[in-house]
């Protein structure tokens, strides 16, 4: 079969590698239909190689069909139409049990410390091959799927493989009070989404970002925009927008690559540079992020707030705030979302009025073998990409 494999920082191919096979009777094996590119792919492409191996299938947004199950899967035949969320669950212990699936017991990689093992995320979360592929197998299958109908075109549905749980436990998190507003930081598919989400839930919401195309999408959606490049004082343009006093709530959906934190960016490259084995010991027990969005964050938030961080953050000894944080006597939320955890809640929105605007959330629908183009593109914010399905 065809895949994106990871060839090295800032490098991917598309390769022919072995179709997989049933490994385990609980297994079974998707033929993937559409298969996206996801924000938190391109920290593979940039930041965090020293995990990753040469070859490694990349991707953890698909959907497909069914074609082969193991002895042991009962609730999947042949021919279902299946999205698979990017996290590997077993659905029956202690963490499944309690609507934790990305901690999943069953799987998580005690190795490194990390929560459920990922698809296509490397070591850090169990060297799994990803769904960027003309097929994939899936471990644990009756458990790691949702089953959707026939019908609708895969835009309706591929993105509940992690967008749309991810924005959904991020408003989920921000505790957004009734008619209060909550801030987004970052317009990207999942700040869009998250966005979107606290638009139709009643929220007054104000979108941070720099790029004029994601500034427009989400004005267009009945946010009001903060364009980072023309205010000085981000915290000091929401306070205007918020009677002085700063958001109730504010999602931070930047994470680990925010602009604006030149140190930390200067040693994220250095690390970078050094031999893989002494890379991931450095990033493992002293990496540091750039932490502008997340102070930003803290800065806008009105005392007694929320702040809900699903940006990717993979730092060791980031300073923190603690006074700031301390005395506004702040909420902080945050982590993978649980896809299994609020499937059922988002499943009903996913009807023909499209509230939240599924079919036409993607800017680009390309073949896989596009790939190579699709990450540069993604990476450089050219062309208006902001969401890019690949079709195998």
């Amino acid at each position: 079969m065809r895949a994106v494999t990871w060839q090295g920082r800032r490098s991917v191919g598309v390769e022919t590698v072995p179709d997989p096979k049933i490994e385990e009777p609980t297994d079974a094996i998707i033929r993937v239909t559409t298969t996206n590119i996801c924000g938190s792919d391109l920290h593979l492409y940039e930041l965090l190689g020293a995990f990753m191996s040469e070859g490694d299938i990349l991707g953890h947004e698909p959907m497909g069909v069914v074609e082969e199950v193991g002895s042991d899967v009962a609730r999947l035949t042949p021919g279902d139409r299946v999205v698979i969320p990017f996290q590997i669950s077993c659905g029956h212990c202690f963490m499944c049990g309690h609507g934790l699936h990305s901690q999943c017991e069953t799987t998580q990689v005690r190795e490194y410390g990390s929560g459920a093992a990922l698809f296509g995320y490397s070591r850090l979360y169990g060297s799994v091959p990803g769904g960027q592929a003309e097929y994939l197998r899936v471990p644990l299958a009756d458990s790691t799927h949702v089953r959707v109908p026939d019908g609708p075109d895969d835009s309706r549905f591929v993105f509940l493989s992690d967008v749309l749980p991810t924005a959904w436990q991020a408003v989920e998190y921000a505790s957004i009070p009734e008619g209060g507003t909550v801030v987004v930081l970052g317009l990207g598919p999942i700040g869009e989404m998250a966005a979107r989400i606290a638009v139709h839930r009643g929220a007054r919401v104000i979108g941070v970002d720099l790029v004029p195309e994601r500034l427009a999408r989400s004005a267009s959606r009945g946010v009001t925009v903060v364009d980072l490049a023309a205010v000085d004082d981000p915290g000091a343009a929401i306070r205007d927008l918020t009677a002085g006093r700063g958001a109730d709530s504010v999602i931070d959906a930047v994470g680990m690559e925010a602009h604006g934190s030149p140190v930390a960016k200067l040693a994220q490259t250095v690390t970078g540079l050094l031999p893989d084995a002494l890379a991931e010991r450095l990033m493992s027990k002293a990496g540091i992020d750039r932490l502008s969005a997340l102070y930003t964050a803290f800065d806008v938030v009105r005392r007694g707030g929320t702040v809900s961080v699903v940006g990717v953050y993979g730092g060791m000894t980031d300073p923190m705030p603690m006074l700031t944080m301390f005395d506004k006597q702040l909420t902080i939320r945050m982590g993978q979302a649980n896809v299994q955890r609020w499937v059922p809640e988002i499943m009903p929105l996913l009807t023909d009025d499209d509230p939240l605007g599924v079919d036409s959330f993607a800017t680009h629908t390309l073949p896989l073998s596009d790939a190579p183009d699709a990450y540069e593109m993604f990476q450089a914010k050219r062309d208006g990409a902001i969401k890019i399905c690949l079709r195998p």
